[in-house]
């Protein structure tokens, strides 16, 4: 089957029948005449030019494709809705030396985006600081009256909230009762209307018209802080209090690990952010992330694997296990004596993580295989205190399986079930969660199209159930959901080579909306296999020519593709996967990294 889709066509190269993983291998087979134009305008390599053609990326903005910068993606702040009216309020508090509550999210991106502002208002003389992270276990996500009292109790006449606050209509009732001012800088799905707030500043506002709805929190607050900052030099601040004005730049490390950790689109500012921003990182100028990255072996200039893999589940473990203010504090800490005790405790945080992980995990995956039927379109499972801080990496994981919409939630002994849930590019779950939430089936929900959160009683759990089946239907028109793998290109084990990998550099930085290049090897040669640590599989496969290549397969134990690879020494497949270099007691070599197997 062959589609038109702009300059592409695509062409399943393997259905899901032969594919181990049930996938449908997808290839674009790209307009030569617009692969030559490319290739020849800005003089890269054919093979560059036709993933490029591939990611849709229209002529004019290649440029800025290939090489992201600051100054020329930065949208203007103030085309966001209400951002005028944050920035005047902030500024007044500011003038005022009134003291500022931050009020975050436990994640990634909640951390960072308060460490972003909070180092603003230090850099620019603010004594009057105070930050609240919610705890997951008493407070749950979001503004609450425990955190909002809490901030008071310090003097906060003023409270920003990061990553959190679009759907808070209660909390943030509740606190114009009080006399607290609140400011909403959040990128979540919004329901039609948005809580009383001095400003509600969220590309997500369904009467927002900036297009900036791929932004992640930690984006939205680098704005605030540019639009801020822009507004203190015209009114002449920095000059009267004889300061310099903030370097922003030295944000951009915290702006680009929580768009990496958030799973946003690297796409317009987001793939500036990420580009510079590790470069920024790799200077180690923020004591909280040098220590990080200390413990957590990042010896080298950090990449967006070190940010995504290796950092953020370390700085997320202090929400889900531990104490959820420490991620936070590390970030904001200029102390290299603190910052070395934060690290730590996260790292400890995040082998605990492990653990229990690892033993809810035992018992989901268990629960899913008896309870799933073949016709099913989404997943949901349900334990009785499974620990709330796992659920969503759950969710993932089991996701990550069947390739469906998964929701996983944990049942108090008060029968309240909060859960966490993990997406499909074709099913936006964010919408479906503000949906069912406005619909009175849950209490509490939010989040984007990806990832959503939710709490509702246990016995509204069929009415969800039903909900999200009707919901899913009619986003798929009743077809059956069918995964498909991206092929960017056909290519041979000998055309596999550090030269290769140069090439290829020149489309990063690599994330959602702009994945690693993958690649398929037909017809190849499995000449060995053995199991690793962690359910890992490492296998070698050759051409006809005799070029073999090392390749890895993650936690594929237990799986039909495992078993298949383990057992298949001396048969053919078709491999489709990213080409990697990696190296090993000083030693670099290539690996290919395989993402799904197919029968020949």
């Amino acid at each position: 089957m062959i589609v038109d889709n702009n300059n592409t066509k695509q062409e399943f190269l393997v259905d899901e029948n032969s594919s181990l993983n049930k996938f449908r291998w997808r290839l674009f087979n790209q307009d030569e005449r617009f692969v030559n134009t490319l290739s020849q305008k800005y003089e890269i390599p054919d093979i560059i030019a036709k993933i490029i053609c591939a990611r849709n990326v229209r002529l004019d903005d290649v440029e800025n494709y290939i090489n992201p910068q600051i100054r020329n993606l930065l949208p203007s702040p103030f085309i966001l809705k209400d951002m005028d009216k944050a920035v005047d309020r902030i500024v007044c508090a500011i003038k005022k030396n009134e003291a500022i509550g931050i009020f975050g999210d436990y994640d990634v991106d909640g951390a960072t985006a308060t460490a972003i502002l909070y180092r603003f208002l230090y850099d620019i003389g603010m004594k009057k600081i105070f930050t609240h992270i919610p705890d997951r276990q008493n407070e749950g996500y979001g503004l609450n009256s425990l955190g909002l009292k809490e901030l008071q109790g310090k003097g906060a006449s003023l409270i920003v909230s990061v990553d959190c606050g679009i759907t808070g209509f209660d909390a943030v009732d509740m606190a114009n009762q009080m006399d607290l001012d609140i400011v909403v800088a959040d990128h979540h799905e919004a329901e039609t209307g948005v809580p009383n707030a001095v400003a509600v500043v969220d590309p997500k506002r369904v009467d927002d018209d900036s297009n900036l709805n791929y932004l992640a929190a930690c984006g939205v607050v680098f704005l605030l802080t540019v639009a801020l900052n822009k507004t203190l030099r015209e009114q002449g601040y920095y000059r009267e209090k004889g300061i310099e004005e903030p370097d922003l730049f030295s944000y951009l490390d915290l702006v680009a690990l929580g768009t990496v950790c958030d799973v946003v689109p690297l796409v317009g500012a987001n793939r500036a952010f990420v580009a510079v921003g590790v470069k920024v990182m790799a200077k180690r100028q923020n004591v909280g992330l040098k220590a990080l990255c200390d413990i957590s072996g990042v010896k080298s200039s950090p990449s967006v694997y070190h940010l995504g893999y290796v950092l953020g589940p370390r700085i997320n473990a202090g929400g889900r296990v531990g104490n959820s203010s420490v991620s936070a504090d590390l970030l904001t800490t200029r102390n290299p004596i603190t910052a070395d005790n934060l690290a730590t405790k996260l790292n400890n945080f995040n082998i605990e993580r492990k653990d229990i992980e690892a033993a809810v995990l035992a018992e989901a995956f268990e629960k899913v295989s008896s309870e799933i039927k073949p016709d099913d379109n989404f997943v949901f499972i349900s334990g009785h205190n499974w620990h709330t801080g796992v659920i969503g990496i759950i969710a993932g994981r089991i996701k990550e399986r069947y390739n469906l919409p998964t929701l996983v939630a944990t049942i108090d002994e008060n029968g309240i079930a909060n859960g966490s849930g993990r997406s499909i590019p074709e099913i936006d779950l964010g919408t479906a969660i503000i949906k069912a939430k406005e619909l009175g089936i849950l209490s509490e929900g939010g989040g984007h199209s990806m990832a959503a959160g939710f709490t509702l009683s246990k016995d509204k759990i069929p009415e969800f159930k039903k909900f999200l089946h009707d919901y899913i239907e009619k986003s798929t028109k009743s077809q059956k959901i069918i995964p498909v793998l991206n092929i960017d290109s056909v290519i041979d084990i000998t055309g596999i080579n550090n030269d290769l990998i140069k090439k290829l550099s020149v489309l990063e930085p690599f994330g959602t909306a702009n994945e690693e290049p993958r690649f398929a090897i037909l017809n190849a040669k499995l000449t060995g296999s053995d199991a690793l640590s962690g359910g890992h599989i490492r296998c070698y496969f050759s051409s006809d020519n005799g070029k073999s290549i090392s390749a890895i397969c993650y936690k594929a134990i237990d799986t039909e593709m495992g078993e298949a690879l383990l057992s298949g020494v001396g048969n053919r497949f078709h491999l489709a996967g990213k080409i990697r270099a990696n190296e090993w007691n000083g030693k670099r070599y290539i690996q290919f990294i395989i993402d799904d197997v197919a029968k020949e």
